[in-house]
């Protein structure tokens, strides 16, 4: 796991010069910077309106990885700083192995989402961040994939939810109303993400 001199999350820290401490895992880099500076700027609210009052939990497991949280990321009425460490580390581009701060309110979405369907079961990942470079190949290959993707920015994740139907997560996450949401049936996944409400 990623260890930090200086907390990541930029809610919970204004000074963005946190260094990876161990040489052998990936830093933040020019992208991880500018992807706390955009978050920063995106998370002035500490309890978005969709958000339950009390403690936040989430679990998620990235597919290709095996890597895993399952656990608290909000308590005592803000972020968790070494559960988001743990979620940016999970929801990495494995590609690259590079990881970037993920934009929290992404997992309050993930959180409302399975509350709804009162599911207590650990999300599957099929995605989550992607540098820019991992973003353009995969445009490349399918015209499905934005070249303007939240992926880029932290702010999205395709997830499926096990003993879930994807079109019955995809219709509540739309009436919701908390973001975006695509349904990829023939791949079984729905996209989510914490940027303007909107579907496809």
């Amino acid at each position: 796991m990623v260890r930090w001199r200086r907390d990541p999350c930029p809610c919970c820290q204004t000074s963005p010069d946190w260094v990876c401490e161990s040489p052998a895992e990936p830093g933040l880099g020019r992208r991880g910077l500018l992807g706390a500076a955009l978050g920063l700027a995106a998370t002035g609210l500490a309890m978005p309106a969709f958000a339950t009052p009390g403690d936040r939990s989430i679990g998620v497991t990235r597919i290709g990885t095996g890597d895993t949280f399952n656990g608290v990321y909000w308590r005592d009425g803000r972020y968790d700083t070494e559960a988001l460490r743990q979620l940016n580390w999970v929801l990495r581009d494995p590609h690259l192995d590079e990881a970037t701060p993920m934009d929290p309110r992404l997992f309050d979405v993930l959180n409302a989402v399975a509350a709804r369907m009162d599911s207590h079961e650990t999300y599957e990942v099929v995605s989550g961040y992607r540098a820019p470079e991992t973003n353009a190949a995969n445009a490349r290959r399918s015209r499905r994939v934005s070249k303007l993707s939240l992926h880029m920015s932290g702010m999205a994740a395709d997830v499926r939810l096990p003993g879930r139907s994807s079109i019955g997560m995809a219709r509540l996450a739309a009436e919701m109303q908390m973001g975006g949401v695509g349904l990829y049936r023939r791949d079984g996944f729905v996209h989510l993400d914490c940027g303007p409400s909107r579907r496809w």
